[in-house]
């Protein structure tokens, strides 16, 4: 993933929420080069992707136009009247979108029954679920991981966008699960813990798990807003829109 792209997709985030006028804005730019980088450089076209987090579907929409899967026109249909771009991703009608997602802890019980599917088929397709580090509150999480360990599906990659915030605060203080890797760990998951904003990091933890013949979980540190000065690591911008001068701010600071 090259930083032009990254950039070019970040522009066009911010342009899609401030012109719907709508929030969530910091956990998408958390996850933005995540995705982007899962896209781009780790999926096959046979590999299936689930945004357990789908208050960020601004990015998956986003990374999912830079694949060619999505055109402008698509974009500008953002959470308006009969748009299938709404703000959670929809049931069907969109190219690299399975499931409805968004009402948390479900992304992975889903997830981890197409990896299951796909072993039962003889399938050489991997699944990949993102998910949030709050979510992890959700005891369908813990339920879903026990499952994959289980049945070895080491055809699952778990990627946990974890920028330390979620929707009342911290989540060292909403309930907290510290150490996260330990924990992933004393479960029977293969774990590695990167940079979740440095490209090259997430590709180079797949490749190094992918021989683990055990579910792999990804913890990605992140910063909720990252590349919006007065965005980054903010809890409020879980929820609040960009005026015009705030835009016109982020924008300026992103070089757009």
């Amino acid at each position: 993933m090259s930083p032009s792209l990254l950039k070019t997709a970040t522009l066009k985030l911010l342009e899609m929420h401030f012109r719907a006028g709508v929030g969530h804005i910091g956990g998408n730019l958390s996850v933005l080069s995540l995705l982007l980088e899962l896209m781009h450089d780790v999926l096959d076209d046979q590999d299936q992707l689930v945004l357990s987090k789908g208050h960020a579907a601004g990015a998956l929409y986003v990374s999912l136009w830079t694949k060619g899967l999505l055109t402008d026109s698509d974009l500008e249909t953002f959470h308006r009247d009969n748009t299938l771009l709404a703000g959670h991703p929809p049931a069907a009608g969109i190219p690299g979108i399975t499931f409805a997602t968004g009402s948390l802890g479900h992304g992975l019980p889903l997830a981890s029954g197409l990896a299951l599917a796909a072993r039962l088929r003889h399938n050489q397709r991997r699944t990949v679920c993102v998910t949030s580090d709050g979510e992890w509150n959700e005891g369908s999480m813990w339920e879903a991981l026990i499952f994959a360990v289980h049945h070895k599906l080491s055809n699952l990659l778990i990627v946990v966008d974890r920028n330390g915030l979620q929707g009342f605060g911290r989540t060292t203080d909403v309930a907290n699960l510290e150490p996260l890797q330990e924990r992933f760990s004393a479960f029977g998951a293969a774990v590695a813990e990167i940079d979740g904003h440095q490209p090259g990091q997430l590709t180079a933890a797949t490749r190094k798990l992918a021989d683990s013949g055990r579910p792999a979980v990804v913890l990605a540190n992140t910063t909720k807003g990252h590349g919006v000065s007065f965005m980054a690591n903010r809890m409020e911008w879980h929820y609040l829109p960009m005026n015009a001068q705030q835009y016109a701010q982020a924008v300026a600071e992103l070089g757009g």
